[in-house]
């Protein structure tokens, strides 16, 4: 299935980040760095495998603010160093997850494209993911910020 196929069942957002395509795909290939900043603001995270390869699997668990632990475990599809990754969650709610990488001069359009096993799963989702989503991205602003991208 793919986004042009049924895009109701895609949550999609976009950002301009201020930094360039090489140190924003750094920030999903590098695990110690991708701990910082993946999840909804308060959440932290526990990786137990990253296998940063096609096929390789990516198993953690996310801890919310209120001491929740949420198990997740992906697959990734695809990796083009500096301009795509495709993220398969295959835990519920499965989605498959499309981040695309454009240089705009010295800054990154990045894409972000969610897309769920149906358009009842992702109107279902579409709210959490939405606000999800845009507090996933401002936390990885803060960190390229921080590291002076």
């Amino acid at each position: 299935m793919s986004q042009a196929n049924n895009p109701n069942a895609a949550v999609s957002t976009e950002r301009l980040l201020s930094a360039n395509p090489r140190k924003v795909f750094a920030a999903f290939e590098q695990p110690e760095r991708l701990a910082q900043w993946w999840g909804p603001s308060g959440f932290t995270n526990t990786f137990e495998r990253f296998e940063f390869k096609p096929g390789g699997r990516w198993v953690f668990v996310m801890h919310g603010p209120n001491g929740a632990n949420y198990p997740n475990e992906s697959v990734f599809r695809e990796i083009q160093p500096d301009t795509k990754l495709v993220i398969e969650h295959v835990v519920k709610p499965w989605y498959r997850l499309t981040v695309t990488l454009t240089a705009r001069g010295d800054k990154t359009h990045l894409a972000w494209v969610q897309e769920f096993e149906s358009p009842e799963v992702a109107a279902k989702m579409r709210r959490l993911s939405d606000t999800a989503n845009e507090q996933n991205l401002d936390r990885l602003e803060s960190l390229l910020a921080s590291e002076g991208a």
